[in-house]
């Protein structure tokens, strides 16, 4: 049985929302990645499926005991231009109860064509694979809401793109993969009873408190931005760029999905893009909450018939929500960058302390994560950095700051460092990680890369090779979707 407790709720909503899709079987699966630990928290048999039957599941060479395969329909804004999609090479296994109770989608992702495709062929390279393996997992180390990685699985069959690329399939685990664009398409479709199933689907599956809400669907709305607006000012305050913010690529879960073009910054830059097809920047790092709110608009828009039958109250409605949403963002922004600075209580100006740190991070291009690191360090910064013109005036004001509600050194520094992370997947790393194992079938960087990120808020051990950034002469980096 290997642990498996599939069930398909999903696919009891109406056909506009799905379509079977058989995985197509490959000619060599082989475990490139195994995760026995999300294995076993998930209630799977570890020594069941970390084996060459295993594999051919993970491969979608068979499928798992209660399997029902499909792909799932939605649209999405792309770069603010909406158009259909749907899942083009990803099929859906089931939901997978957990023994903690837990409803959780099973996902192969390049597991083959599917009815969305598009001309695609379906099928995933191995590097993009393993890197959101590799970033969703460290996400996860951070303790940001992510879909997860439980197997990475080479098809012994090459996918070709600008170059021959050795092919995989990832098998993704998410609370939902309801988007935005799922939404999208059932307003686009004008379906009122597919709407009204979606929502309250959703509401069962995600926030069944709004069940009883005078108007669900509001409710639904508001919850719904009230997590997204945590979940990106955790991603501002460990300098990630999600690179590709599409409606499509918005959960309604609040979790962090489809590692595309994503990377960490090093030297804090708000202007900072890594995508390789965002020419004018629209996803830049200090964009992320702004395009957020946007994407959110665009939900608002197709909710806005179940907000209320005058459309001018069902608008008011949705403005008032979405107004809401830049105070939320900064309350927890400023909530976990207080944890940041190490400060246990609340004084009117400590947004402009943190912003003047982060004027000064941009002028002298100060490495994002090691400015903060150093700050958590139990003797306090290093000579060299109170030596940097004018850290030390802003310094001075930290330490004043601290001193007026009479902190106690060593609970600050432990609270510090559980908010600013010793290690995160530096980039060249990364990529010294994935060249290795694709082109190479090296494994040991990766394996030593993942046990790294595994504990990055374990500042007593921080192996150095993890902790520096690239060198200053390194080219600019840029990041590939890998489609």
């Amino acid at each position: 049985m290997s642990g498996w407790r599939l069930e398909h709720t999903y696919a009891g909503l109406p056909a506009l929302f799905h379509s079977p899709a058989a995985p197509t079987p490959v000619r060599d699966p082989q475990f490139v990645v195994f995760n026995p630990a999300l294995a076993v928290a998930l209630g799977l048999d570890v020594t069941a499926l970390d084996t060459p039957a295993g594999a051919a599941i993970f491969a979608g060479n068979a499928l798992p005991d209660g399997a029902r395969p499909l792909a799932q329909a939605y649209a999405g804004h792309q770069f603010g231009h909406f158009t259909g999609l749907g899942d083009g090479r990803a099929i859906l296994l089931g939901e997978q109860l957990t023994p903690d109770g837990a409803r959780v989608d099973v996902q192969l992702k390049g597991a083959g064509q599917t009815p969305y495709s598009r001309r695609g062929d379906g099928r995933a390279a191995l590097g993009p694979m393993l890197r959101e393996l590799v970033i969703s997992e460290a996400m996860h180390a951070l303790g940001i809401p992510t879909s997860r990685s439980l197997a990475v699985v080479s098809t012994g069959e090459p996918v070709q793109r600008e170059r021959a690329l050795p092919g995989a399939v990832l098998t993704r685990i998410a609370a939902s993969h309801l988007r935005v664009g799922t939404f999208e398409w059932a307003a686009a479709h004008r379906d009122p009873a597919a709407l009204g199933a979606l929502v309250d689907y959703t509401i069962r599956r995600h926030d069944p408190a709004a069940a009883d809400a005078p108007v669900p669907a509001l409710a639904l709305f508001d919850a719904i931005a009230e997590r997204q607006a945590a979940l990106i000012a955790r991603w501002q305050l460990v300098g990630f760029i999600h690179g590709v913010m599409n409606t499509d690529n918005m959960a309604i879960s609040g979790e962090t999905i489809d590692y595309g073009p994503c990377a960490f910054m090093d030297a804090y830059d708000p202007d900072t893009v890594f995508s390789s097809i965002d020419h004018q920047g629209r996803y830049a790092y200090a964009n992320q909450p702004p395009i957020a709110q946007w994407n959110l608009a665009r939900l608002a828009e197709a909710l806005l018939p179940m907000f209320a039958d005058d459309q001018a109250v069902a608008i008011e409605h949705a403005n008032a929500a979405l107004e809401r949403f830049t105070t939320r963002f900064r309350h927890h922004w400023l909530t976990r960058m207080r944890g940041k600075l190490g400060l246990a209580t609340e004084e009117d100006d400590d947004a402009a302390l943190a912003e003047a740190l982060l004027a000064w991070m941009h002028a002298t291009r100060a490495d994002f994560t090691n400015t903060f690191r150093a700050l958590s360090a139990p003797d306090g910064p290093p000579a060299a950095l109170l030596g940097e013109p004018g850290f030390a005036a802003w310094h001075a004001q930290w330490q004043a700051r601290l001193a007026r509600e009479a902190s106690v050194p060593g609970e600050r520094t432990a609270r510090m460092q559980r908010h600013n992370p010793a290690v995160i997947p530096r980039n060249h790393k990364v990529e010294a990680a994935l060249t290795a194992a694709a082109d190479h079938g090296d494994l040991a960087p990766l394996e030593r890369l993942l046990a790294a990120l595994a504990t990055p808020f374990d500042h007593a051990r921080v192996p150095v090779e993890f902790a520096e950034p690239a060198d200053s002469g390194a080219r600019p980096y840029r990041t590939f979707c890998g489609t």
